[in-house]
């Protein structure tokens, strides 16, 4: 049972089937409809079918003399073979009918259950890039009709092109054109018939040359070409007379400077030839300008009536190219142009190539027939090469690669031969170039290279545009990247954390993995920090690897540099595995090869080096790879260079703030007393916090030192400020209280000592609240305390009762007046009794408008009954802390003295 489909008519009872001779009996066209000849092929369900069928299609409708529609029908059956053998998974039958005004294909497959999305009134076929309905969308933009028949054991879908209207007797070359259009010509048409040897010079001149340019043919011969034309460059190619003379074949306009002096406008077609010899030399075939017709080859007939849209509007030549409607991304576009070309040209392979910015390189985006996922990102230079064309400005034909080994490094190793390759150009500059590879030799000549030539003109605007697309978003995405990177950078100052962000912000985003070298000081080496995987499981692997490998070179000039040292020690270490296993025993195999081998695969690709330079000095190296046979992006490479630079400054800084950490640490620990004696008789118990991240020296200190007659001097004193002029006087007060207290000076004395030692410092100097004592245990199990307060909070005093109270009077601070009179005050703590001694970072505590206060700790002592000095210090310093909810802004420092309760037996 047939179905009818837009464009095509039922068929009329009894219509034979297309397999026994009738085309479309429904077809009310004047011209004969007669089958005249007959092709068949069945091709088997697999990839190179596909191939096959074109080349069987293309082969058939040539000998026919079908030229005009040969691209039309190959791209058609290419897509209905595709669907056939590669989607439905049968063989495929592909039928061609030859008529006097037409052709008609079928192709057939044994899978009717799969069903082809039929269109019908308002219902859309999906989008061309879905597999499923793409043939018919193109059956629809390009063939005459179209349809799809069913039968128990086959599905049928032809579709027929109908050849264009032309005279008996006209050549398929061109159109047939009334007599007032033909082109005006002198009473001869005279054909200039030059030769040029491989050197540039004229070696044979006829006598039509010399008619239309003056020169006899002695005067000229022996001499350049080069000489006498007058090249303007022709638009779009920048090809020049000497590169077109090396062509093998050329077509074009330019001009030669005739003995009278003038310039003679000429059309020329270079055909490059050989002699028995070997020697090379350029046939040129020269007319007038305006008889430009006698050489020209004729573009193609416009497309037949049937094929404009319902609408009456003509097809657009780019979206019977691309489909329509084009894909809106550009990895879409490119992969749908490769394939296209690939199909137009009957050619196993195809690849298309985007130029830079600076149009130094291009850059592989998109590739069909050739491992994509190895070659994807390669870039190779535009102006240099060592095949017959060095440049990839200009249409070029490689009949075999093999003949010239390098010529095409992109197709290295995959069978290849000949290749054909054409610039993408955009208001003539070059943006990119398109080619199409064959495994055969030989296969490809000029006439492909113009066809391509006119496809890629066709999409270069339509690629070029999608590219700054692309380019604005990875700009814009690049911007918001480097954004979030300054900001996690600059939220840290850890060394350590830094360089686990530099390789996270990195690792998937820009490269597979990563390594961070860092460099000490101007005369280390590098050493290798830290090394990141996308799989967790391969970092050991990694490190392992890039331990065995000298680092690169740490060089300050900026931009990415290729390091193939990883690869290849991968590769060797892979080498050596395979041998020692094939040399092992069975039973002796162990994972260890596997482990080698996935190492070597994730570090096989291009890896690239980007310095750390900070404040003019190499800080270290980023390491960035891809696995095996991958490249980089240029627009990665760029982002990696700006993440470098930011990640070189925090990595930097976060090295200055370790060492003044560092420096700040040793200092605050030498403030401190190294030791803390035993009193007995006595629980003493000492918690300081400091505040902030340790970068800056407090000024409070502690300290309990022994001194004559069995006495116990101690100290809690608060600096005014913090930094090196804190740390200076609290450095002056703890040593010369030791040393005034030990030469036997009352509290006092050494008090009154101190105040003008930090006079003495000048602008230097700091106030300093001090309290000082003097502790006795005695023999009741008491403990005698003299102490002097100047400035500092008040030492409180817990009785057994739970009562607390001011244990000594305010008296002056230290630093700031000269001939202070100080005196002390005599305490006695009874067994049970607790003296509690802080800082003003414990009742200064904060939560908004709310202070702690002397009150407050009172209370907090209150609770306290019964503790023992360690218990006391450290209920205290829990309710300070739970006082507030931020952090502490400033230093807090706790001495609590206890007189402990005789034991009861």
């Amino acid at each position: 049972m047939g179905l009818t489909l837009p464009g095509e008519q039922p068929p009329a009872s009894g219509a034979e089937h297309p397999d026994h001779g009738s085309l479309d009996p429904a077809d009310n066209r004047t011209r004969s409809s007669v089958i005249t000849a007959r092709a068949a092929h069945t091709f088997e369900p697999v990839g190179r079918s596909v191939a096959a069928a074109r080349a069987f299609v293309r082969d058939t409708l040539q000998g026919w003399g079908f030229g005009d529609v040969v691209d039309d029908a190959v791209v058609l059956t290419s897509e209905l073979v595709t669907n056939a053998v590669v989607h439905a998974g049968t063989a495929a039958e592909v039928v061609c009918l030859r008529s006097g005004d037409g052709v008609r294909i079928e192709v057939a497959d044994r899978y009717p259950e799969r069903e082809i999305p039929l269109q019908s009134g308002g219902v859309s076929m999906g989008s061309p890039d879905r597999e499923g309905g793409r043939g018919l969308q193109l059956c629809a933009a390009l063939a005459s009709r179209w349809g799809v028949e069913y039968s128990p054991a086959h599905k049928h879908v032809w579709f027929r092109l109908d050849l264009p209207e032309r005279q008996v007797g006209t050549r398929t070359a061109g159109p047939s054109v009334s007599t007032e259009l033909l082109p005006l010509a002198d009473e001869r048409v005279r054909v200039a018939v030059i030769q040029i040897d491989s050197e540039g010079a004229v070696s044979a001149w006829n006598d039509d040359a010399q008619e239309l340019f003056g020169y006899p043919a002695k005067q000229i011969i022996g001499k350049p070409l080069t000489d006498y034309a007058a090249w303007p460059h022709t638009p779009g190619t920048s090809t020049g007379i000497a590169e077109a003379l090396r062509l093998s074949r050329w077509e074009g306009s330019y001009g030669i400077r005739a003995a009278d002096g003038r310039v003679v406008p000429v059309y020329a077609s270079h055909l490059r030839v050989r002699d028995p010899q070997g020697e090379p030399s350029t046939v040129c075939l020269l007319v007038r300008d305006d008889e430009r017709a006698v050489l020209a080859t004729p573009q193609r007939g416009a497309a037949p009536e049937s094929r404009h849209r319902a609408d009456g509007q003509g097809t657009d030549p780019f979206e019977t190219f691309i489909g329509s409607p084009a894909p809106d991304d550009l990895d879409g576009l490119l992969q749908r142009t490769v394939e296209r070309s690939r199909d137009m040209l009957d050619g196993d392979a195809a690849f298309l190539l985007l130029a830079t910015d600076d149009e130094t390189e291009l850059e592989v985006r998109a590739t069909t027939g050739l491992p994509s996922a190895r070659q994807r990102f390669a870039r190779v230079p535009v102006d240099t090469g060592s095949g017959r064309y060095g440049t990839a400005r200009m249409p070029a034909v490689h009949e075999d690669l093999s003949a010239v080994p390098g010529a095409m490094p992109l197709l290295n190793g995959t069978g290849m031969r000949s290749v054909v390759t054409v610039p993408l150009k955009v208001e003539g500059r070059l943006t990119g170039s398109l080619g199409v590879a064959a495994e055969g030799a030989g296969r490809y000549s000029n006439e492909e290279a113009l066809r391509l030539q006119f496809a890629a003109d066709r999409i270069a605007l339509a690629v070029e545009s999608a590219r700054l697309g692309e380019l604005e978003r990875l700009r814009r995405g690049s911007l918001s990247f480097l954004v979030e990177a300054s900001d996690l950078l600059a939220g840290t100052l850890d060394r350590d954390q830094t360089l686990a962000l530099m390789a996270q912000m990195t690792v998937p985003t820009l490269a597979t993995w990563c390594a961070v070298y860092t460099i000490a000081d101007t005369a280390s080496e590098p050493y290798l920090s830290y090394v990141l995987h996308e799989d967790e499981e391969r970092i050991d692997g990694l490190k392992a690897l890039l331990g065995r490998i000298d680092p690169p070179e740490p060089v300050p000039t900026p931009g990415a540099r290729i390091w193939p040292a990883p690869a290849r020690a991968a590769h060797e270490a892979a080498l050596e595995a395979s041998v020692r296993s094939l040399d092992d025993e069975p039973h002796h195999l162990g994972s260890g090869i596997g482990s080698t081998l996935t190492t070597a695969a994730s570090v096989g690709g291009e890896t690239v080096v980007l310095p750390l330079v900070a404040r003019n000095r190499v800080i270290g190296m980023l390491v960035l790879g891809k696995p095996s046979e991958d490249h980089f992006r240029q627009e990665n490479l760029e982002l990696a260079e700006d993440l470098s630079r930011r990640a070189a400054l925090a990595l930097d800084n976060s090295r200055l703030y370790s060492e003044r950490m560092a420096i700040s640490q040793s200092l605050q620990r030498s403030l401190l007393p190294p030791d803390m004696p035993e009193v007995p008789g006595v629980e003493v118990e000492v918690i300081y916090r400091a505040a902030g991240e340790g970068n800056e020296v407090g000024g409070d200190f502690y300290d309990l030192f022994t001194i004559p007659d069995g006495a116990y001097g101690f100290a809690i004193g608060d600096v005014c400020g913090t930094g090196p002029e804190a740390a200076a006087v609290t450095g002056l007060a703890r040593h010369a209280l030791r040393l005034l207290a030990r030469e036997g000076y009352s509290g006092p004395a050494v008090l009154e000592r101190l105040n003008n030692a930090i006079l003495d410092e000048g602008e230097r100097s700091r106030f300093l609240t001090l309290l000082y004592g003097e502790l006795r245990p005695q023999e009741d199990g008491s403990a005698l305390l003299k102490v002097v307060c100047a400035g500092h909070p008040l030492p409180l005093r817990l009785r057994q009762d739970g009562s607390v109270e001011a244990a000594a009077e305010p008296q002056p601070l230290l630093g700031v007046m000269d001939d202070l009179e100080l005196y002390e005050q005599t305490v006695r703590l009874e067994p049970g009794d607790v003296l509690l001694c802080v800082t003003d970072g414990i009742t200064e505590r904060r939560e908004g408008s709310r202070m702690l206060g002397d009150d407050g700790l009172a209370e907090v002592l209150k609770g306290c009954t019964g503790l023992t000095a360690g218990a006391v210090a450290a209920r205290v310093m829990r309710a300070v802390e739970r006082f507030a909810a931020d952090s502490p802004s400033d230093d807090m420092a706790i001495l609590t003295m206890r007189v402990p309760e005789p034991q009861r037996n």
